[in-house]
């Protein structure tokens, strides 16, 4: 049944490829990125609120969150030491309480027995994405990984995921992409692509650019949702 679900939902969005976000969409963790922003910049005598951090940061690339938090341009060199120092303190915090988010490991299972192509595209950094990996053994369904190394703009821009289109060698048309950001949404549907949304960050009414917002993927898997 849940495999036929999932059938449906895809011919519903006729797409025949599936593209991750990852941050908020595969892990609910952007409470812990939140946290672990707010004590880096304590320390150098800054301060954000949670809604600034949603519409500023959230999904976006370090390099894009360092000069908006420091006021000025930067070099990918001069933002990635501010970037690597912030993420090991998130990764130190949330270790202990890594889980996917529900009924993710489901899903993917009956995409891969389905044959459909699956590719991660992340604002994040490629440590953030083994760090992910090395707690949640899902590296075996993504065939493509593109994160902000890979790109030259970040989301919204659509570059992210038309670069994985391009690798996962299918048209942007036929991607369904999974985001749980508003810039998020704004790029995947930038590259002409459809997206589900996962309400992990953000109220629903705010991810009303998606073609489907859901909680979590049980809701998808258990057809439980109303396009």
């Amino acid at each position: 049944m849940r495999e036929k679900n999932i059938s449906s939902l895809l011919a519903k969005m006729d797409a025949s490829a599936v593209i991750f976000d990852l941050d908020g969409t595969l892990v609910d963790n952007n409470a812990f990125h939140l946290k672990s922003w707010k004590q880096y910049i304590k320390n150098l005598g800054k301060e954000i609120s949670e809604d600034e951090y949603n519409a500023n940061i959230n999904g976006r690339t370090n390099n894009d969150a360092a000069e908006y938090l420091f006021g000025k341009k930067m070099t990918r060199e001069e933002a990635l030491v501010y970037g690597l120092e912030k993420e090991a303190v998130y990764r130190e915090m949330y270790a202990p309480f890594i889980k996917p988010v529900d009924g993710l490991l489901d899903f993917l299972k009956i995409l891969k027995q389905l044959n459909v192509p699956m590719a991660i595209a992340t604002s994040g950094i490629q440590v953030n994405i083994d760090f992910m990996f090395d707690h949640i053994p899902i590296r075996e369904y993504f065939a493509v990984v593109v994160n902000s190394a890979h790109i030259n703009k970040g989301k919204p821009d659509p570059e992210i995921y038309l670069k994985a289109a391009e690798l996962l060698e299918v048209t942007p048309e036929s991607c369904l992409v999974f985001e749980d950001a508003v810039v998020g949404i704004d790029s995947a549907k930038a590259a002409g692509m459809r997206v589900v949304a996962i309400s992990t960050t953000h109220r629903e009414e705010e991810l009303q650019l998606a073609d489907l917002v859901v909680r979590d993927f049980n809701e998808l898997n258990d057809g439980a949702y109303r396009l």
